[in-house]
């Protein structure tokens, strides 16, 4: 009898679970092992600023999947507080230390998937190891976090991204004055600049004080712990709190000391099976690169739902199907305050970048019929190709229903559509849900009076 294949899945989130759970559903036969060096596992990040500012109670409730419901449910083994120190390719074999005891052991292979996530870029910056300096990445960073709000009247958060954006209501809510610091000229500059100006007189209206083109120099203490932030410009703030979330870059150490062949941001290079330049070593989520669906690159762009399906099609592959990840286009959505703000592909200098003869038609309309009560304006923005009429990219911002629209749009990108058949699409109406010409179909219909006449 065949002796069964040994499977080490390192990291124990979205991506490593995913693939350790697709692959032991078509190969009942796989011995699976999880390390992940924290005390969670299966568990959505993109809920911990919620839960620091307290609408999800308890971090359990974030977590999909236990240790013990990963083993008796899944026949999965699941050793979390264990870090993966290195990884010996020619033996096909990882050492792990056991963070509670110390103890070191080493786990044999013939399937290794590497699912490290990304790492929060650490800034230099004076201070950043004071108590009350946080990032926010992990469940621990969360209860750390949360634990501090009670306290906290002033909080400083570095960095303007989504997780600064949705900590600032977050804490605002809970009773705190936030200031934010961002370090470009303007807030989700992805977005085009009557977007990101929208973004910030959001958060004026709701108390937020916010600085652009604003470099921390360094973070002051006192008593001890964090005190005040100052920027390059000599400008402080007190804060009892301070934030950083200026991004994150993959965690690939380990792959780089075991000499995988790493690419864009030294994320690990691998094909559209996930497999990596070693073939008994697969990488998936935010540690591994992932090819743009437009312009077919090779792009790092860690989001949950990426890493999901990364880890899927890698356990399909190493499981026996045949499969392959088509690729990404940066989906994303979030909401600041009552404001929800969503975007796919490239973005209007993006697609310029890219070599395209890119073009843009931004247009404001309501997302009910216009009699219809408790409509609200949404405004949304295409981006094409002036010659083909390609869609190439869209974002846009107004109430819940704009994250649908942009949804819509995905496909069409995704289909290779252009302006001209976006136009022609059968969407859905009834004064209660939407007007008879959706803003997609009026956005549409505006781009496609520019396209063959640049």
């Amino acid at each position: 009898m065949a002796k069964p294949r040994r499977m080490v899945v390192i990291g124990g989130t979205a991506a490593g679970l995913s693939a350790a759970s697709k692959a032991k559903r078509l190969d009942q036969d796989l011995q699976i092992t999880v390390f992940e060096k924290s005390g969670y596992i299966s568990y959505g990040a993109c809920g911990l600023p919620y839960f620091v500012g307290g609408l999800i109670e308890k971090p359990e409730q974030l977590v999909s999947f236990s240790v013990e419901e990963m083993q008796d449910k899944r026949g999965i083994s699941v050793h979390i507080h264990h870090e993966v120190l290195s990884i010996d390719r020619e033996n096909k074999q990882v050492t792990v230390q056991n963070m509670k005891t110390g103890a070191m052991l080493v786990a044999p292979y013939e399937i290794l998937v590497i699912a490290t996530g990304a790492v929060p870029v650490r800034p230099a910056i004076e201070g950043i190891d004071i108590p009350r300096v946080v990032f926010l990445r992990t469940v621990e960073d969360g209860i750390l976090l949360k634990g501090y709000v009670h306290d906290t009247q002033r909080a400083v958060l570095v960095g303007g991204g989504f997780i600064g954006l949705e900590l600032a209501e977050e804490l605002t809510q809970a009773g705190v004055h936030v200031t934010l610091f961002e370090a470009m000229d303007r807030l989700l500059p992805f977005l085009p600049q009557s977007f990101s100006r929208k973004v910030q007189e959001t958060l004026d209206a709701h108390g937020v004080t916010v600085h652009l083109n604003a470099k921390i120099a360094r973070i002051l203490s006192s008593n001890g712990v964090a005190g005040a932030v100052e920027s390059v410009d000599g400008t402080q703030v007190k804060a009892d709190l301070v934030v950083l979330s200026v991004g994150v870059h993959p965690a690939t150490a380990l792959a780089r000391a075991a000499g995988l062949e790493l690419g864009i941001k030294d994320s690990i290079v691998v094909d559209d099976h996930m497999q990596t330049s070693d073939s008994a070593i697969w990488a998936c989520g935010d540690c591994a690169q992932m090819r743009h669906i437009i312009t077919g690159k090779p792009v790092h762009i860690p989001l949950g739902t990426t890493a999901n399906k990364m880890g899927k099609v890698a356990g399909s592959v190493i499981g026996g199907e045949k499969d392959s990840f088509a690729g990404v286009l940066g989906s994303m959505v979030t909401k600041v305050f009552d404001l929800y703000i969503a975007a796919t592909g490239l973005s209007l200098n993006e697609a310029k970048t890219a070599g395209y003869d890119a073009m843009e038609s931004v247009i404001t309309k309501n997302d009910k019929a216009s009699y219809y009560p408790g409509g609200e304006p949404n405004t949304l923005n295409i981006v094409f190709d002036g010659t083909s009429g390609r869609l190439l990219g869209a974002q846009g911002y107004g109430s819940e229903s704009i994250a649908g629209r942009i949804n819509v749009l995905v496909a069409c990108i995704t289909a290779g559509m252009t302006v001209s058949q976006v136009n022609d699409l059968d969407l859905v109406y009834a004064p209660p849900v939407a007007p008879v010409y959706d803003p997609i179909l009026i956005a549409a219909s505006q781009a496609l009076k520019h396209v063959g006449r640049s």
